[in-house]
């Protein structure tokens, strides 16, 4: 090669060398702007949350539970109550007042299996409500504590019955669940005809609040109640379907609809978790919660990473009706026994702890058998939807 052509040469692979590297650079600028971009995207529609300063005065922990270094030492596991409330046309910061909780649920996110299990609170659970430092029971269902104080409340009554110490929670409404399930481009679940009849009761409801228009699932009267198949449901839809009580089962069941229909939501960000920020950008306004933007982000990367384990109802050894009612006056349901099912619960979440009761428990749990009659020794012939059973209210994982 002559001087003269390797100069050029060189002179050509120099300027060849200068455009790749100003394309790279190009490159890593649209990426950086992209992530600033998304990032200042997620962070506007964090600030529509309605972050809640609890008063941790008021949230009641059993003093057992306080010096308990077992389960301080669980620092692999985090439990946040999940909350769902009957709340049309209530949003922001109004989501953390006194009203009724349609929906809790236990959230456990095991970090050490990556794993997340759940367990619903079926909502007419007898809990005694009164403060730990009452001398007197003030027992009622457990969907009311949130009604009594909010959120403290709410958690208050999930420490001292159950021997937790939470002191987190979400709280969301009706069009929050519909609008994230709409971005997820809806879902299919298995109804029976019944429950597509229910659900569209339902759904007059959640689509005024979600503030679309009406629509029903259709279906083939001829084929009889039973009938099932899997149905392609909008997110106003599926949110009827998870509140639906009646039908075999009654609220064991629709506790077992709600966590399917979390389920699915799950399954479906996996798929598609550039989805995140469009749910977040759509729910926020009607999320109040104790969590910091961080932590929920930090949820949401969980929820797309983590398999998604067993999750059951609790109480999961229980009676409910007739008998209950004579026994009590009240139609709710009852632990057989409480001190037995907080030792369950307790295991099932910390899986490899042995769990005993505390005496606040242990004194809940014999007023109960006294007062409806049903002890340690019924515990074998009750209905049994905890681990281990086979019913409806079990809920596989991934």
């Amino acid at each position: 090669m002559s001087k003269k052509n390797y100069k050029k040469s060189r002179k050509y692979k120099k300027m060849r060398r200068r455009k790749i590297i100003f394309g790279i650079e190009i490159t890593v600028l649209l990426i950086l702007s992209g992530i600033l971009f998304v990032y200042a995207w997620i962070n506007r529609s964090m600030d529509k949350m309605n972050q809640d300063t609890l008063d941790s005065s008021q949230i009641q922990i059993n003093s057992e539970v306080k010096a308990n270094t077992d389960l301080s030492q669980m620092s692999g596991t985090q439990v946040i109550a999940l909350v769902g409330v009957d709340a049309r046309g209530v949003e922001g910061s109004e989501l953390a007042e006194s009203m009724n909780s349609d929906t809790i649920i236990l959230c456990c996110i095991d970090h050490d299996k990556q794993e997340i299990r759940m367990v619903s609170i079926m909502r007419d659970t007898w809990m005694n409500m009164a403060k730990y430092t009452d001398e007197y029971y003030e027992f009622d269902k457990a969907n009311s504590a949130y009604n009594r104080g909010g959120p403290e409340s709410m958690l208050s009554m999930l420490n001292t019955n159950l021997d937790f110490a939470l002191t987190d929670y979400v709280t969301v409404n009706f069009k929050a669940l519909a609008d994230a399930i709409d971005v997820l481009g809806g879902l299919d679940i298995e109804m029976t005809n019944a429950e597509c009849v229910h659900a569209n009761n339902y759904n007059r409801e959640v689509s005024e609040a979600q503030g679309v228009e009406y629509e029903a699932i259709p279906y083939d009267e001829d084929l009889g109640d039973d009938y099932s198949e899997v149905r392609h449901v909008s997110g106003a839809l599926a949110t009827s379907y998870a509140r639906i009580r009646y039908g075999g089962g009654d609220d064991a069941k629709r506790t077992s609809r709600q966590r399917i229909v979390i389920n699915l939501m799950v399954q479906k960000l996996k798929q598609n978790p550039t989805k995140i920020p469009e749910i977040l950008d759509k729910v926020m306004g009607n999320v109040s919660t104790s969590l910091t933007k961080n932590e929920i982000l930090e949820l949401g990367m969980h929820a797309v990473t983590y398999t998604m384990g067993t999750s059951y109802a609790y109480p999961f050894q229980l009676c409910y009706g007739e008998n209950v009612v004579n026994a009590l006056g009240e139609d709710v349901v009852i632990p057989v026994t409480l001190e037995f099912n907080v030792r369950e619960l307790h295991e099932y979440l910390y899986p490899g702890l042995s769990y005993e009761p505390s005496a606040a428990v242990t004194e809940y749990s014999d007023y109960i058998a006294r007062k409806s009659g049903y002890d340690e020794d019924m515990i074998g012939y009750v209905l049994n939807q905890g681990p281990g059973a086979e019913a409806d209210s079990v809920i596989a994982g991934d």
